[in-house]
């Protein structure tokens, strides 16, 4: 794959400037009870209890006393009882709209011997949930300098400032989005101070749970990152033909974060009394040089392009942070002025890769086309035995087209058949995992210590990925309509995973290479021209359709996911999701109802129901990995205006959304806001449901099942541009 950038041209100096502005925000909200229905609701699960326990509902001591009282009177400040029917929607204060601006300036020019090109850019953007606003200015500049007739030379540099103002906190009861678990009768205010709900001197306990907006007002998290890319290279003609060239590249990153909790975030962040902050530094640098040799012949009908080189990249990363808590007031948020320094720590890490490549293209008559590479890569991630990975690969085309006898077929304008074999590595598995480590964090009672933190595997290698790959590209009545088809097979073979290993050894898991996996999978490309006059009109449609399965991973079983519920076992697909199967709910009483699917002695599941969870055993019910991925692009025209529009989606895919779904679309097992679909729950015998009857406080249904496991197929439109060009002189 090669990477180019904008580069400077011979000629008369042009400037371009570009501004673009408009907002963003979220188009589809999640559907939660209002004041009214959440009263409902919660009213008629503590009478559920209230008649389980044979006690009046006006009982002082019932629970439907105490969720008026206590609950729903409590966590509005007394207003619930006085206007039943007000509502606060929280996401209306939590979502907003989040304008953006975007200035580009490029200029670009030359002469014969100089070229250069340099741009400058500015971005300012706010998120679409509060708490969010991102700026970034960069600039470019890339000369290229003809030094003679054999020598060129050549730099580029670019510099950036990103300064990003995130959420202070993001744990799962500080985020704004989980404010649509809050009650909808619970202000947004506390009617007595005037200050946002839960703030001191206020009631720190309301709402139910933390205000996340807390952390939005009396929180800071700000993120300030330059980044700074340099390249510079020389090219040399040799021979006719042959040239050399070497190229050196920098990528420096300088980033710090500090963060500040005031102390009205206590309840959140416990420690915030007077105030607590901290400050992370992360500094990493990576170097990469290249260095190769080009020889180009072309003879006749005869084409060759054969390149030999090497390549070597080094990378290190220092991370640094610091903490403090009792500053003398919220005016003081750095570290210095802290009382206590409570932590403190730094570390280092490492890598570097190693590799020679050589690769060579054939062309004959421009219809035959052969290609190949070979590539040795070495790794300072695997192990002493194995650091070393061979990685060839090799292709060829056939352009059917341009036969003669393909002459008196005006139809077809392009036909080209191909095929391609190849293997590539795989090395992401972060540093040293194939070395036996110690940490010295073993100190006892002031005194140093170290202690093993991790087992050495010297036989760690590259995984690798086989891929057979065959296509045809064609067009038809002049490339009016074009495209292409792929068939391919993907087979990987070592794949790098953290397995658990026997207790004995003191350690739980080691990365090893277990196992292999398969994909195949279809590919299609259609483009065409549909309307070319002075209205013009294109199309491009891409389908892509994905069958994977995991072949071998030596019989072992790795589980992960919310709840456990995904799920790594041969014969599947990556992540299938596995846990118990929902069965709806029972008619005569408003039990949850679960598959058994326990094995029968042929073979076959006993699919009779439960209401018992623990009867019910765990099977797949679900693919997170699409069967299909498309796109498709109209493109429209007409004089000076044009009109764009993408849609993308995929189809055949579930999404677990069992970590929201146990609190708000549990029955009311909790005082979470609920789901609006709850409000189809089951309330007398014969009703047909699959939401079970609503249980305060008890369990009924909420448990981990594939009633959590959602279609996740959709269609999203996700770009509608248009534009008008204004030409010379109307400026």
């Amino acid at each position: 794959m090669l990477i180019t950038t904008k580069r400077g041209k011979e000629g008369k100096t042009s400037i371009s400037f570009n501004v673009q502005t408009g907002y963003s925000e979220a188009t589809k909200r999640v559907g939660m009870l209002n004041s009214e229905q959440y009263a409902e609701l919660i009213l008629e699960g503590a009478a559920y209890r209230d008649n389980l326990d044979k006690t009046p509902l006006d009982d002082p001591d019932s629970y439907t006393t105490y969720v008026k009282n206590d609950v729903m009177g409590y966590y509005s400040y007394g207003e619930w009882a006085k206007d039943k029917s007000k509502t606060y929607d929280w996401q209306d204060v939590v979502f907003q709209r989040g304008p953006y601006r975007q200035a580009d300036l490029q200029i670009r020019g030359g002469t014969a011997n100089t070229k250069f090109f340099t741009s400058f850019q500015h971005l300012d953007q706010t998120g679409t949930v509060v708490g969010n606003n991102l700026q970034r200015t960069t600039g470019r500049l890339n000369v290229d300098q003809k030094a003679n007739d054999w020598l060129d030379l050549g730099v580029s540099l670019s510099l950036s400032r990103t300064y990003n103002r995130r959420l202070p906190d993001d744990n799962a009861f500080s985020n704004p989005l989980q404010a649509i678990a809050l009650m909808p009768m619970t202000p947004f205010t506390d009617p007595e101070t005037g200050l946002q709900t839960g703030t001191p001197p206020g009631d720190v306990n309301i709402p139910v749970y933390y205000n996340p907006l807390l952390t939005v007002t009396y929180g800071r998290f700000a993120q300030d990152v330059y980044r700074t890319f340099g390249n510079t290279y020389f090219k040399a003609k040799l021979l006719p033909g042959l040239t050399f060239q070497t190229e050196f590249g920098l990528d420096y990153l300088s980033q710090n974060e500090e963060s500040y909790f005031q102390s009205q975030t206590v309840r959140n962040q416990t420690r915030a009394v007077r105030g607590v902050g901290s400050n992370y530094g992360t500094f990493v640098a990576n170097y990469n040089t290249n260095s190769y040799f080009s020889y180009n012949l072309k003879k006749g009908s005869h084409s060759l392009n054969t390149t030999l080189g090497m390549q070597y990249q080094q990378s290190q990363a220092k991370y640094n942070f610091t903490e403090g808590l009792d500053f003398p007031s919220n005016s003081y948020q750095k570290i210095a002025s802290a009382a206590t320094k409570s932590g403190g720590s730094s570390s280092q890490t490492d890598f570097r890769f190693l590799s020679y490549f050589l690769r060579a293209n054939y062309v004959f008559k421009e219809k035959y086309i052969i290609y190949a590479s070979g590539r040795i890569d070495a790794s300072s991630r695997f192990g002493k035995n194995a650091r070393q990975g061979f990685f060839p690969a090799a292709s060829a085309g056939w352009i059917i087209s341009n036969e003669s006898f393909f002459e008196k077929l005006p139809v077809i304008s392009f036909l080209k058949l191909r095929g391609s074999y190849g293997i590539v590595g795989n090395a992401e598995i972060g540093n040293f995992p194939q070395l036996g480590l110690f940490s010295g964090d073993a100190g006892y009672a002031g005194a140093a210590g170290q202690r093993p933190s991790q087992l050495s595997n010297p036989d760690l290698r590259w995984e690798q990925t086989a891929q057979l790959d065959v296509g045809l590209d064609f067009g038809f009545f002049d490339n009016r309509i074009s495209g292409e088809v792929d068939y391919y097979i993907k087979k990987t073979d070592g794949l790098l995973l953290n397995v658990n290993i026997p207790a004995t050894t003191g350690f739980g898991s080691l990365v090893k290479n277990v196992g292999q996996l398969e994909n195949r999978g279809w590919e299609f490309v259609v483009n065409s021209q549909n309307l070319t006059g002075a209205f013009k009109w294109s199309t491009n449609i891409n389908l892509a359709l994905n069958k994977g399965k995991v072949t071998d991973i030596q019989g072992q079983i790795i589980e992960g996911g919310v709840s456990s519920m995904n799920r790594v076992e041969e014969g599947y697909n990556v992540g299938v999701f596995y846990t118990v199967e929902y069965a709806g709910v029972d008619p005569a009483n408003g039990n949850a109802l679960f598959y058994k699917n326990t094995k029968n002695a042929d073979g076959t599941f006993d699919r009779s129901t439960t209401a018992n969870y623990s009867e019910a055993q765990r099977v797949v019910v679900g693919d997170p990995n699409p069967d299909l991925i498309f796109g498709f692009t109209n493109n429209f025209s007409y004089k000076n205006f044009d009109l764009s529009v993408f849609f993308n989606g995929v189809q055949g895919n579930q999404n677990n959304i069992y970590g929201m779904g146990r609190y708000s679309s549990a029955s009311m097992l909790y005082e979470d806001n609920n789901t609006i679909d709850q409000l189809q729950r089951w309330q007398k015998p014969g009703d047909i449901t699959d939401i079970p009857q609503v249980r305060l406080y008890r369990v009924n249904g909420s448990q981990a099942s594939s009633r959590y496991i959602v279609d996740g197929s959709y269609v999203r439109l996700r770009n509608v541009s248009f534009g008008y060009t204004l030409k010379g002189n109307q400026l």
